[in-house]
């Protein structure tokens, strides 16, 4: 079974703190990245009890933001040689599936609306 976009983001957020568990001397950065990929998953658990179409979306999309957020810690660790490419990629791979379930979902609510609206 395929998993949700709540699950691959707890996982990568999980995946995220053992990662930056093992980077020494870049506190700075890794402390960000945990936060953004934490959000994420935290975002993704708020939308399910929205209180209308539209807080589900914006909800999403911070969630997507965050997403974005993450990739760019990551790119920093990597380019700063905190950790190695291969590892690096794996990482914004799992931010690019993420992303793009997120897309998924937001224009899915919003051409439901837009259909709803366009209804006499």
């Amino acid at each position: 079974m395929a998993k949700t976009s709540y699950e691959l983001a707890v996982e990568l957020a999980v995946d995220i703190t053992k990662l930056c568990s093992m980077i020494k001397g870049r506190q700075e950065y890794t402390k960000q990245l945990i936060r953004s990929a934490s959000s994420i998953s935290a975002n993704i658990a708020e939308a399910k009890y929205a209180e209308s179409n539209a807080d589900f979306v914006h909800k999403l999309e911070i969630a997507q933001k965050e997403t974005s957020e993450t990739e760019n810690w990551l790119v920093i660790l990597w380019k700063s040689g905190a950790i190695e490419e291969s590892v690096f990629k794996v990482f914004r791979n799992k931010c690019g599936k993420i992303r793009r379930m997120l897309i998924a979902s937001i224009t899915t609510v919003k051409a439901k609306e837009i259909s709803k609206k366009s209804k006499p």
